[in-house]
């Protein structure tokens, strides 16, 4: 048996290795090399160490082999990877991966003539807004390196035979915290999510030129310093979101953004653009100590470009943007400084943090709500986007409102609150000043919940309406023709379904945007314990209304609480829309929770 060695890293930056030699019984210690007279061979000293087997004893010799210098800050992993001779015949010495909270990831090889460990080659980010790494390994032929940080990303390096480095790859990645909400924009082609890792990601499928469809992290339009608890989308590329602060944040997609999303997703972006590419902002930063992102124009940039830098503020600017072009998705590094989206509209009028979003189809009102404890500020503020200004307040729970959702035609407003009921607003045309106006609400008596209820949502032809409720029910309302009914809280509507019996307190739900065989709906109901389900509403039929026709387990799907989920506004697998040969009875389900995973399903519906 021959030497092993054993490397050791630690919070004085550097690297050690030690070397284990199998020693005879009876060995004896070589001395310190200060007590070695007469030109003896310098020999650092050997700590013995005994191992007991089942019918003998062995005994080694440990000794420090080398000590590696050239981390700036704490070394958390190290990684080894064994000789080896590659499938192209050559042949890979060992090799010793280190990495740090410097930013670098270092590769170390042993010289073969000295037996000097010698850095090899450096990668990572000097500078940009990464907070170093925690770990990384070498792929088994050791041409790749793969790495995860503070954030919670994977950083990926791929070995180039033909120019001798090591260049970034592609390499999914996500949130590190609770995803909070989800919003498809209107077309299906992307995902916005947002989470209490205090970001806002954006995911789409990378279309490669080979045909292959993958989903990754295009961009991360904010990067905030609250955590974010709720997102809607206005219209194709912009969004407004909420967080733990007082304040909604207007976030619109600038040049740079589109520009590389319809290199790497084959998508036109002309089309959805209310504005011309050139009177766009060529992207966004964030200034020091702020928390809103500010546009950079083309001409910025310039500007930056030919100035001297004489002083320190013009060396160290607060922008870090730099545009890119892409064809591949983003590093992670990259999104973090140079995928941001302009901020273009603050809205304030909320007391507490913002808590609940929805967005009109049309794209011309937003509704807000925020946390509440009584009844004066569990209201419901309405937006026009067109004047940013309020246009109206509307009353009706006493506390946190935790879902809003409008009718497929903008019709009627569904809140549902932590007070155990949900409340019904109608449009009014013929009034000045308030938009909606509340028409049906539930109560003690008629409610049926009897705990918060955390999620609601509208079948596609506006008939329906559903709610989930921590007491693990949901319940289809809808018009009813009873005059008792109609003499109630609840107006001209009522429960329409048997009560839907879980096993567990239902968190979210949401209604696939068409029929299904027999004119039927589908609908998602996510739980507590990370389960989805599937289920059919047969209609008026007795207490088989509700058929379960698949059960997504942990497995596949969350490991905790589903806090949100989105079916696709539109027919087909994202990126695969209009092509010849693709499949059109197959819909998106995007799913999010409490594990800090989203997901996206493909359910063919035609199956079911």
């Amino acid at each position: 048996m021959g030497d092993l060695l054993l490397s050791s890293c630690s919070q004085d930056c550097f690297l050690r290795i030690w070397r284990i030699s199998p020693r005879q019984p009876g060995f004896q210690d070589v001395p310190p090399a200060n007590t070695l007279q007469g030109g003896q061979e310098i020999k650092l000293k050997e700590n013995l160490l005994w191992a007991y087997g089942a019918e003998k004893e062995y005994l080694f010799a440990v000794s420090l082999d080398s000590v590696l210098t050239g981390h700036e800050d704490w070394v958390y992993s190290v990684h080894w990877q064994h000789p080896q001779q590659t499938d192209d015949q050559t042949y890979q010495p060992m090799r010793l991966l280190s990495s740090s909270m410097d930013k670098t990831m270092i590769l170390w090889e042993s010289d073969e003539e000295s037996g000097v460990w010698l850095e090899k080659v450096r990668v990572g980010e000097v500078g940009g807004n990464t907070l170093g790494f925690y770990g990384g390994v070498f792929s088994p032929d050791g041409n790749s390196i793969l790495a995860h940080g503070y954030h919670g990303a994977f950083h990926l390096w791929h070995y180039n035979i033909e120019s001798d480095s090591w260049d970034p790859g592609a390499v999914w990645g996500g949130h590190f915290s609770t995803v909070q909400d989800l919003a498809w924009d209107p077309e299906g082609e992307y995902l916005l999510s947002c989470s209490s890792d205090q970001t806002t990601r954006l995911h789409a499928p990378w279309v490669q030129e080979s045909g292959q469809l993958t989903w990754y992290e295009i961009a991360r339009p904010q990067v905030h310093g609250y955590d974010v608890s709720c997102i809607a989308v206005i219209n194709t590329y912009k969004f407004v979101s909420g967080a733990d602060e007082k304040v909604l944040r207007v976030f619109e997609a600038p040049r740079n953004f589109l520009e590389n999303f319809s290199q790497i997703c084959k998508v036109d972006v002309t089309a959805d653009t209310c504005t011309k590419l050139s009177n766009l902002p060529k992207g966004a930063n964030v200034p020091s100590l702020g928390l809103s992102n500010k546009a950079v124009f083309e001409q910025d940039l310039i500007v930056n470009a030919n100035q001297e830098k004489k002083h320190p503020r013009d060396q160290y600017p607060d922008s870090y943007f730099t545009p890119l072009s892409l064809k591949a998705p983003p590093s992670e590094e990259q999104l973090l400084q140079n995928t941001l989206w302009p901020e273009v509209q603050k809205l304030y009028g909320h007391g507490f943090e913002i808590f609940a979003l929805a967005c009109s189809h049309t794209g011309t009102i937003i509704a807000s709500a925020c946390k509440a404890s009584k009844p004066e500020h569990a209201c419901i503020i309405l937006w026009n986007v067109l004047t940013w200004k309020q246009q109206g307040q509307l009353f009706g729970h006493s506390l946190t409102i935790t879902q809003l959702a409008f009718s497929p035609n903008d019709q009627y407003l569904l809140a549902v609150s932590r007070d155990r009921t949900w409340s019904l607003f109608q449009r009014q045309l013929d009034k000045i000043g308030t938009v909606y106006e509340r028409v049906a609400y539930s109560d003690k008596k008629t409610g049926i919940h009897g705990r918060i209820i955390w999620g609601c949502a509208w079948s596609h032809d506006g008939l329906f309406f559903t709610t989930a409720s921590r007491d693990k029910k949901v319940i289809l309302w809808g018009e009813t023709i009873e005059e008792k009914q109609q003499q109630s809280c609840l107006g001209r509507f009522g429960a329409q379904s048997a009560v839907l019996e879980l096993e567990d307190a239902v968190t979210a739900v949401d209604f696939c945007p068409v029929s299904i065989q027999d004119s039927r709906y589908l609908l998602a109901v996510g739980l507590e314990s990370g389960l989805i389900y599937l289920y059919k509403w047969c209609g008026h039929q007795g207490d088989d209304q509700w058929l379960c026709v698949t059960k997504l387990d942990k497995c596949v799907a969350h490991h905790s609480t589903v806090k949100r989920l989105k079916f696709s506004p539109k027919l087909g697998k994202a990126g695969c829309r209009g092509k010849a040969g693709t499949a059109k009875d197959v819909v998106q389900l995007a799913s999010c929770g409490t594990d800090g995973i989203v997901k996206v399903y493909n359910i063919k519906l035609s199956a079911l």
